[in-house]
């Protein structure tokens, strides 16, 4: 991801700001395949025919080796395995590329491993496979708990199918995430309200909670752009998002991030390094990564198409597309775009090894964002508000103007 911004006003050009120490290190492994495409879906996502394990663990293995080339100290703190449906995944190969990854690097004693998992390929035996290779979190796409919805959704699944999937993986995990999609056609409050409170009725650990959104090139845009549905208002939106913020906290589960909620101690330890600006490998198909050396920080992304990707790797030993150096003004801004989601904002120490000042006769906007109750600086992180947070976006142009 590249940010084209001019040079924010709270700007201090140093040099130092390029060698800051080397952060942790996570990696985030893409399983492109799944057994259907829902409609709303914009990732990197294939339909699986005819996959040869043997092929991919190879594969695999091999960009592992190069990543290991490019970032050779370890440990590994966290793993995450995303898609696509990684849960498609047979349980031996998830457990080879741990085994990879420990050889390579070392897995931190309390790695966490997550794995996203669809409902109908989550069967208890699948789980137990998963858990006993070494996943120690679940990702669930639930997505909804109204049948009607999981159709127009496209879900494979239904209601009763994703309570099952959730009560088996809790046998299994000590992390599992519930994940809800929101803020869908003609959906009200009191309907709303009434779907969250079966949700959390469940009792989960970590809910992810993401409003729908119409990307472009999907089946829902064109429907969209051909007036079949139509999303709630930016104001209607901010209502269900309201609710949503107020129902997770009254059952323990405040925000710790724009859409993810969870109990203390079962925060998604991969994504918040990731916002905190920790080093992450992306290894297969489309994956993007980010490293940081003693010039500063780069920007990773593999070929998306999974057998061209399989050629690169079989060719010359990866499927890295790009390999970009971020320049101090794309890691500034970076830093601010993914910090300022996190509750507790960005850290203010993080922001002046970025060489940023917040000296308010440098950057008016910020003093303005403060005074409309949009953003606050604390003794030691720079965040937004809940009002803020409903308007991240504009804060982030804002602060980058």
């Amino acid at each position: 991801m590249r940010f084209r911004t001019a040079p924010t006003r709270f700007t201090n050009w140093s040099s130092s700001a390029l060698h800051a120490d080397v952060p942790p290190l996570s990696i985030y492994l893409h399983w492109p395949f799944c057994q259907a495409i829902c409609p709303y879906c914009d990732f990197n996502v294939h339909l699986m025919r005819d996959m040869q394990p043997a092929a991919w663990r190879t594969a695999y293995r091999a960009e592992l080796a190069y990543a290991a080339s490019q970032r050779p100290s370890g440990p590994v703190q966290t793993v995450f395995f995303g898609g696509g449906t990684p849960s498609m995944m047979p349980p031996d190969l998830v457990a080879d590329i741990l085994a990879e990854i420990d050889r390579l690097w070392g897995l931190a004693a309390d790695a966490e491993i997550t794995l996203e998992a669809n409902p109908v390929s989550a069967p208890l035996a699948q789980l137990q496979a998963m858990a006993q290779a070494g996943v120690t979190r679940l990702s669930l796409g639930v997505q909804s708990l109204d049948d009607a919805a999981l159709k127009f959704l496209g879900r494979t699944h239904r209601a009763a199918d994703a309570v099952a999937a959730f009560e088996a993986a809790r046998a299994c995990f000590r992390h599992v995430s519930l994940d809800l999609i929101y803020a869908r056609p003609d959906q009200s409050v009191d309907a709303w309200r009434a779907e969250l409170a079966d949700a959390l009725a469940l009792q989960p650990d970590h809910m992810s909670l993401y409003q729908l959104t119409i990307e472009p090139e999907t089946p829902f845009h064109r429907l969209h752009e051909a007036g079949r549905f139509a999303v709630p208002s930016e104001d209607g939106a901010a209502d269900l998002y309201e609710v949503t913020q107020e129902m997770c906290t009254q059952a323990g589960l405040p925000a710790y991030e724009v859409s993810n909620h969870a109990r203390p101690g079962h925060a998604c330890r991969h994504n918040v390094g990731s916002w905190q600006g920790h080093d992450y490998l992306g290894i297969g198909p489309g994956a993007h990564g980010r490293l940081s050396d003693a010039q500063g920080r780069r920007a990773t992304h593999a070929i998306r198409a999974p057998q061209e990707w399989l050629a690169a790797v079989n060719t010359q030993g990866h499927g890295w597309a790009e390999d970009t150096r971020l320049d101090l003004m794309d890691t500034q801004a970076e830093a601010l775009m993914l910090g300022l989601r996190l509750v507790e904002g960005v850290s203010l120490a993080r922001l002046q090894g970025l060489g940023l000042s917040l000296d308010a006769d440098r950057h008016a906007p910020l003093e303005g964002l403060k005074d409309n109750g949009l953003i606050e600086v604390t003794p030691t992180h720079l965040r937004a508000t809940p009002s803020g947070r409903l308007v991240l976006d504009q804060i982030i142009a804002a602060l980058l103007t």
